[in-house]
């Protein structure tokens, strides 16, 4: 049984996909050669010196060029199930400046270069893999061809069986090599097909970058609608059961005279540490994302972070109409952090808040006459100025903190809010 099992992976695993790539090499033959014909014309009439139709094969290339370009795709999506990438195209257009932008494309001289220059090559390459496998098939079936012929012919020349053993031989071994030639042949038809065909490596390289701002930008979108949904189910839920326990204390607290002394004390302490805990919780609320933020916007949001600040805070908010959510909650969080350190680091007695959108961009600056001397480079990783900015690249926004010793200390900040 496992002699049988070997059996069938020695022989059978050579010739498992041989079929299959063997008709994608032989489906390619004359796609490969359909060119020469154009080429083998223009190259007459340079011979002949003819000038007046010696563009006439380039411009039939060009025009055939699509056209076999979409027939070899056919050909790995129908044989071997394999999609080549399409490489980037100018827009659809029928002036005579669309016409002059997709013929000077890099996308359409490579595929001129892949069907007239890699094209004839990798034919001759497809002519020889399949008479290796024409001549193997014919030499491992010799003795079949022989007992087609008269039966005289056998009987007057006997030295036919040697000779039909070695060719015997010979084709079987070319049957095994057979199925080798044609892996490497497509690897290679693959690849130059990949390279000429599909699109270059920058064109990868955006499609990937682009690829993947699509993807952070949909994961930002995901956090903020995320950080949204706690806030509301915390302002909704907890907040309020926290704020109905301080009433009902409030309430036992002063209906409730007949209380002993010890009971008062720690229905006072429980109603504080209530609003305490109210407080606190109003605050994680704000930090995660604020109600008014999403309510009325930016200039409500900062004033009211301004209100808090025990300096004056002067914010001048100048947008014509609200950034996306996510720009305006990395803009928000931006400004009251740096508050926030202007309050606790400063030392500054005012500061300023100045938000507008220039052409598609939202700037951001908030300035301080405090003590200076904020390094974002000696800033912790994910806090502070180091945590500021890393908010603010998430978004591809630009971030610069200009603070030398004895202030004033100008934070910029600058967020892409193209639609």
């Amino acid at each position: 049984m496992q002699f049988t099992t070997w059996l069938q992976l020695v022989l059978g695993r050579p010739f498992r996909r041989a079929g299959q790539r063997t008709a994608l090499v032989a489906a390619g033959l004359p796609l490969h050669l359909a060119v020469v014909p154009l080429w083998l014309w223009l190259a007459g009439t340079l011979a002949a010196l003819v000038p007046a139709v010696t563009p006439l094969p380039v411009l039939l290339t060009l025009v055939v060029t699509p056209l076999l370009t979409v027939g070899q795709r056919r050909r790995y999506r129908a044989l071997v199930g394999k999609d080549l990438p399409r490489p980037a195209v100018p827009g659809p257009g029928r002036n005579w400046k669309s016409a002059v932008r997709r013929l000077t494309t890099r996308a359409l001289w490579r595929q001129v270069c892949y069907h007239a220059v890699a094209g004839p090559l990798l034919a001759v390459l497809d002519l020889a893999v399949l008479a290796v496998w024409a001549v193997a098939l014919v030499a491992a079936s010799i003795y079949v061809w022989i007992w087609a012929l008269p039966p005289q012919w056998r009987v007057t020349d006997l030295g036919y069986t040697t000779q039909a053993a070695y060719i015997t031989a010979g084709g079987l071994a070319l049957l095994f090599l057979g199925p080798r030639l044609t892996g490497a042949l497509v690897r290679l038809e693959t690849r130059a097909a990949e390279v000429l065909l599909g699109p270059s490596r920058t064109e990868k390289l955006a499609r990937r970058v682009a690829d993947l701002a699509e993807s952070r930008a949909g994961v930002l979108d995901a956090v903020d609608a995320e950080r949204r949904r706690i806030e509301r189910d915390l302002h909704d839920g907890a907040q309020q059961r926290l704020v109905s326990l301080a009433v009902n204390l409030g309430l036992a607290r002063s209906t409730l005279g007949d209380l002993p002394e010890d009971a008062r004390k720690v229905i006072d302490e429980a109603h504080r540490e209530a609003k305490e805990a109210i407080a606190e919780l109003n605050n994680l609320v704000r930090g995660l994302h604020p109600a008014v933020l999403e309510d009325r916007g930016l200039d409500a949001a900062l004033s009211g972070v301004a209100a808090r600040l025990p300096i004056p805070v002067r914010v001048a908010v100048d947008l014509p109409q609200r950034p996306s959510p996510t720009v305006e909650a990395v803009a928000y969080f931006v400004v009251s952090e740096a508050l926030t350190n202007v309050v606790k680091h400063a030392q500054a007695t005012r500061a300023d808040v100045t938000v507008e959108r220039i052409g598609e961009t939202l700037l951001v600056v908030v300035a301080d006459d405090g003590a200076g001397g904020a390094d974002l480079a000696a800033a912790g990783g994910g806090t502070g100025l180091a945590g500021l900015a890393k908010r603010v690249a998430s978004v591809d926004g630009t971030f610069s903190c200009r603070s030398p010793a004895g202030g004033p200390t100008v934070i910029t900040v600058e967020l892409p809010c193209a639609p």
